[in-house]
Order: C-alpha cells, then sequence, then structure tokens
C-alpha cells in the first residue's frame, strides 16, 4: 500500500508510523484508517517494537475527520466503527510486537481512544486526553468503554466520558491511564529509547505477555493459571529463554535474537 495520510520508517527494529495531517491536527479518515492498519500489520513482519505518533507539535490525534467526504448528518458512524475502527484496533492488540503511542500533542475522541489502545503511553507532558464524545451527542468509540475502566476504574472513566474536560498528562500518569508523562525537552528521546530496549529484548515473550495479560480480565483464575503454564512453555522453549539463562549465569547482557 502507498501510504499518504501516514509516515512508516523502520529504524533498528523499530517500525514508527507518524499519523501525517498536521493541518488537520491528524484527524481520522477512512485513508488514515486504512494505512495505519496496514502498516501495522507490515510492521508485525519486519520490526520488532512499534511507535505509533502524530505529526507537528500540536496534537496527536484530534479524533474522527468530520469533514471526511461526508457530513455529520450521512456519516455511518456504526458503520465507520465496525468496518473501519475495529480492523484497526484489533490489528493493534493482536499484534505480537509490542506497540508505544507516543503522545506528542492533543489527543481527543477516538484519537485519545486509540492511543490508549496501545500496549504503552508514553506522554508529553503538555499533551491531553480529552473523551470528547458528549460534546457533540456522542459515547466514547474506538475502543473507549472497554479501555478506560480497566485502566482508570469506573467512576473516573465515567468523568471523562460525561464531563468531556481534558486530562492532563500529568493526570494521566497518576490515575494508571499511561504508562508516563515526560518532559516535553525529554519527550522525542525518551520513546526511542523505550522503543530500542523493547526492539532489542524478547520478541516471543512479549507477544505472549500481551497475549496472558490482554486475556486476563475475561479469565478466571484457573483459566488463567492455564494460560500461564501454556504461554510459558512456549517461552520455555525459545532461543531466547536459553540465552537470557546464559547470560545470566555469565554475567553478561544478554543478546536477544527475538526468536
Amino acid at each position: 500500500m502507498q501510504y499518504e495520510a501516514i509516515t512508516y520508517a523502520l529504524d533498528e527494529g523499530v517500525a514508527i508510523i507518524t499519523l501525517n495531517r498536521p493541518e488537520l491536527r491528524n484527524a481520522l479518515n477512512s485513508q488514515m484508517r486504512a494505512e495505519i492498519t496496514d502498516a501495522i500489520k507490515r510492521a508485525d513482519r519486519e520490526a520488532r517494537a512499534i511507535v505509533l505518533t502524530g505529526a507537528g507539535d500540536k496534537a496527536f490525534c484530534s479524533g474522527q475527520d468530520l469533514g471526511d467526504s461526508r457530513s455529520a448528518a450521512t456519516l455511518d458512524v456504526e458503520r465507520t466503527l465496525r468496518d473501519e475502527y475495529e480492523p484497526m484496533l484489533r490489528a493493534i492488540v493482536e499484534c505480537r510486537l509490542p506497540v508505544i503511542a507516543a503522545v506528542n500533542g492533543v489527543a481527543a475522541g477516538a484519537g485519545a481512544n486509540l492511543a490508549l489502545v496501545c500496549d504503552i503511553t508514553i506522554a508529553a507532558e503538555s499533551a491531553s486526553f480529552l473523551q470528547a464524545f458528549t460534546r457533540i451527542g456522542l459515547i466514547p468509540d474506538a475502543g473507549g468503554t472497554w479501555t478506560l475502566p480497566r485502566q482508570i476504574g469506573l467512576q473516573k472513566a465515567m468523568g471523562a466520558a460525561l464531563f468531556a474536560e481534558p486530562v492532563s498528562a500529568a493526570q494521566a500518569e497518576a490515575w494508571g491511564m499511561i504508562w508516563e508523562a515526560v518532559p516535553d525537552a525529554e519527550f522525542d528521546a525518551r520513546w526511542r529509547a523505550r522503543a530500542r530496549q523493547l526492539a532489542t529484548g524478547p520478541t516471543e515473550a512479549y507477544a505472549r505477555v500481551k497475549t496472558a495479560l490482554r486475556a486476563s480480565s475475561g479469565n478466571s483464575l484457573e483459566e488463567q493459571l492455564a494460560l500461564e503454564a501454556q504461554l510459558q512453555g512456549q517461552c520455555g522453549r525459545s532461543r531466547d529463554f536459553r540465552e537470557g539463562v546464559m547470560a545470566f549465569l555469565e554475567k553478561r547482557p544478554a543478546v536477544y535474537e527475538g526468536r
């Protein structure tokens, strides 16, 4: 696929996917959703870690582009969510690689929930998160009603959705909505360092961490213990496990191959 609404770069095992409509605060249109979906699947084949970020210094993503070749009155929201958002979100969740959202500015509406569905969210301190949906008579979508209560609890999720007020990056970190808020001057270096760390780590173990943690909320203890044993058995047969043990015994840094 030829990318026009995003850019894709591969840097030392890290696939960097940049939402690239800064003149519209990186608003999501049909083309961008299709390109993100394709890029995540491409990175799953080519990379060992993925970063999703926004172009410019004002916004990560301002949410749905309501001017996307349709008026709000004729936009089929249900179809759009089912046919365009769901494949994009599933591509992120089901990707075997760790996916970092590097939130460089405002993340609003579906843009906020795109960031929050990623495995790790790192935000610049000047960034903010806004569940803007009730401002236009809608409910949180793009997975927001699933991720928010699990990340910050029902009360804060309800308040964020009903009041539709911005949540600062520092507040989001304190609530457990994101991994960390980073001073703006350090933001670029921080997410790049984190991405490189993951790209040189035990990729197969990371894939199984994602599987186990994302399954846990729907499993009983017995089901989760069985899943842990199964996934750990798979990790125990990997080359990276053998390398990790040898590195520990030899008191040296492990050199993981991702297999």
